[in-house]
């Protein structure tokens, strides 16, 4: 069982550095993150209308950024269930394990940065939302 809720999960606030030249955000781990980042990756070109997600994890915990565009994010506990929106690069949503997600209103050209606290492993993920209902029981 998980007891995980929508209300674990919130946005951060990034380091962002101003500077004439551009600004940089910076992101490290167990520090503006509270986990090791053991795994990056970005999502891209997401065609008009389509999603990406619809899955939650056992153990993984993730920080998703908008680093271009915009997107919501749906998160869901099994119980309750709340919309964030991303579209700033310093900000990140932290996703606590067992809280599922969809991720959709992708803009035109957007880019979703996700910093993992694991490595791939199929066996963390729960692709199936009956099978994700049961393990919140």
């Amino acid at each position: 069982m998980n007891r995980s809720s929508v209300y674990d999960c919130h946005v951060l606030h990034l380091d962002k550095v101003k500077e004439r030249a551009g600004n940089i955000t910076i992101v490290e781990g167990n520090k503006n993150v509270p986990f090791e980042i053991k795994r990056m990756y970005y999502l891209y070109d997401i065609p008009g209308g389509e999603s990406r997600g619809g899955h939650a994890h056992k153990d993984l915990y993730q920080l998703v950024v908008a680093v271009g565009g915009s997107f919501d994010i749906l998160l869901d506990d099994g119980s309750n269930k709340k919309i964030v929106k991303l579209n700033r690069p310093d900000y990140g949503l932290l996703v606590v394990p067992g809280i599922w997600r969809e991720l959709f209103e992708f803009s035109s050209g957007a880019v979703c940065m996700v910093l993992a606290s694991l490595r791939y492993d199929e066996n963390d993920y729960l692709r199936d939302y009956k099978q994700f209902i049961e393990y919140k029981k």
